[in-house]
């Protein structure tokens, strides 16, 4: 028996199987095609995305994005999972046009109130004041009317996240761009932003991301290459857990590109 799946998985049908189920299950790669979550991933990084994170994804053939089985469940998953946790970095597609792949922080999910002032993004989870209170450090939190809020609730956790302090206008009204008054998100969605704030193509511009666009959490990067083409060995068989690790012991410096990409 043992010797008959060894032939089989040595086989060219064998091998396609074997490699297609990993892709379709377990992780895919995906390289990072613009700056929005640096300094936490950068351009170039080639990682792998860990599929099962959130449910399983309808199967769907790489790169033509053709879907393998029906969306039984009607949510773009095979499998139902949990949903993205504030503060996870999330691999989803853009809802917008779900051929295409992005990667960004999810913010705030299902219930939760959000807004931005300034630059500044204030979060009243669903929770409530309570949890607040007994969540976030109190220098943190500031209220408004008979709620609480927590002002960047992510910085501290995740330095990657960060605003570029020469955008006060970019050509748009600074309004539109860094002030959004409250919203709440709609239950199974999520708010998603990137890290480098001030130029990211994000919820703030397009809107929550339903449950049914979600596809996985990014896991290690396994390769990674600058604009210079030299090899980033530092980053190399990295888990993205550990890329942040590393940023709060390093003096960041960013050089940003204009636009919102």
């Amino acid at each position: 028996m043992l010797n008959k799946l060894y032939r089989w998985s040595s086989s060219w049908t064998g091998t396609i199987v074997i490699v297609l189920g990993i892709i379709f299950f377990i992780a895919q790669a995906f390289v990072i095609p613009s700056g929005s979550m640096k300094n936490t991933l950068l351009i170039g990084d080639m990682l792998f995305v860990k599929k099962f994170s959130y449910g399983i994804p309808t199967p769907r053939i790489p790169w033509l994005e053709v879907k393998v089985l029906p969306d039984f469940n009607d949510n773009g998953h095979l499998i139902e999972g949990p949903r993205p946790k504030r503060g996870d970095i999330v691999v989803f597609r853009y809802p917008k046009n779900e051929a295409i792949h992005y990667v960004k922080r999810a913010v705030a999910t299902g219930g939760d109130l959000v807004a931005l002032k300034s630059k500044h993004l204030l979060l009243h989870p669903v929770e409530g004041n309570e949890y607040v209170k007994a969540n976030y450090p109190k220098e943190n939190i500031i209220q408004i009317e008979d709620k609480l809020w927590v002002v960047d609730p992510y910085k501290i956790d995740h330095p990657g996240i960060h605003n570029d302090p020469s955008v006060v206008n970019n050509g748009l009204n600074p309004a539109q761009l860094f002030d959004m008054m409250p919203i709440k998100v709609p239950e199974d969605e999520t708010f998603m932003m990137g890290d480098n704030r001030d130029h990211s193509n994000d919820s703030r511009f397009w809107g929550t991301v339903p449950y049914k666009y979600i596809v996985g959490k990014p896991w290690i990067v396994y390769f990674s290459i600058d604009d210079n083409y030299e090899i980033r060995w530092d980053r190399v068989l990295k888990t993205v857990d550990s890329l942040e690790e590393d940023l709060k012991d390093k003096d960041i410096e960013i050089n940003h590109e204009k636009g919102i990409y």
